[in-house]
């Protein structure tokens, strides 16, 4: 047997590996959508009411240069056409929404979220936290102890992604829907009114965004190969200065 073939571990199970798949289409299609809803009011309020002469704390007009040409890249469809944006984007919260949902469920029957997510209270400890963001500065993003488990940054990134901003993208864009606004008319009063959960399901966007870029920049400076490698089949090799 072999160095590497002793050193290979598995990390993703079926669900979680099928989730991560069906989430990045999503997110891409969904994200290219929704700027093209964008660009047919590209303003943003506060509260319940907003339109061409009222007060926006945010216009398209304001965003530098270079962000409007790369939402330009990705707008779905190329060209403006704002009923096709819309079909494609609430097609796609429905995959989001069920898959996010399907694997919440399977995670806590399995204990991965408890297992691999659970953040202590050791772990958001100042010098804990410290010595992971020097290790990260390091480009060392394993721990020789247990290489396979996922670091406090890790954590503290998955758990707001799937916990916080995933949960306020769905719930905001079912507020702005004016059927689920006659079925729940509380959940339009949650986020303070149809402009205000626009405004919050814009944020959390961004938020996603930031973190799909950070994400990908993580896993290429990891070791792209192995990492996608993993997600693909679940097992992944343990990097030499982890092994």
């Amino acid at each position: 047997m072999t160095t590497d073939t002793r050193h290979v571990i598995k990390r993703h199970a079926v669900v979680t590996r099928v989730w991560h798949w069906v989430t990045a289409i999503t997110m891409f299609i969904m994200i290219g959508s929704g700027v093209g809803i964008l660009k047919a009011h590209p303003r943003f309020y506060w509260g319940r009411y907003g339109a061409n002469f009222d007060s926006a704390w945010t216009t398209l007009d304001q965003w530098p240069g270079w962000v409007v040409t790369g939402l330009n890249l990705i707008t779905i469809p190329v060209r403006y056409n704002l009923a096709i944006s819309r079909r494609w984007h609430l097609l796609f919260a429905l995959v989001l929404s069920f898959a996010l949902l399907g694997f919440m469920i399977v995670s806590l029957v399995n204990r991965h979220f408890q297992r691999d997510l659970r953040v202590k209270a050791a772990d958001l400890a100042p010098h804990a936290v410290a010595h992971d963001v020097r290790e990260h500065l390091a480009f060392r993003f394993h721990d020789s102890a247990r290489p396979g488990a996922y670091n406090i940054l890790q954590k503290l990134s998955y758990v707001v992604t799937i916990f916080v901003l995933i949960p306020l993208m769905i719930f905001t864009g079912l507020a702005m829907s004016p059927n689920m606004d006659a079925a729940w008319p509380w959940l339009l009063e949650i986020f303070g009114g149809r402009q205000s959960a626009r405004s919050i399901h814009f944020i959390a966007a961004s938020g996603l965004v930031l973190f799909i870029i950070a994400h990908l920049a993580l896993v290429i400076l990891a070791g792209a190969w192995n990492e996608v490698r993993s997600m693909i089949t679940g097992r992944w090799r343990v990097p030499e200065d982890a092994a």
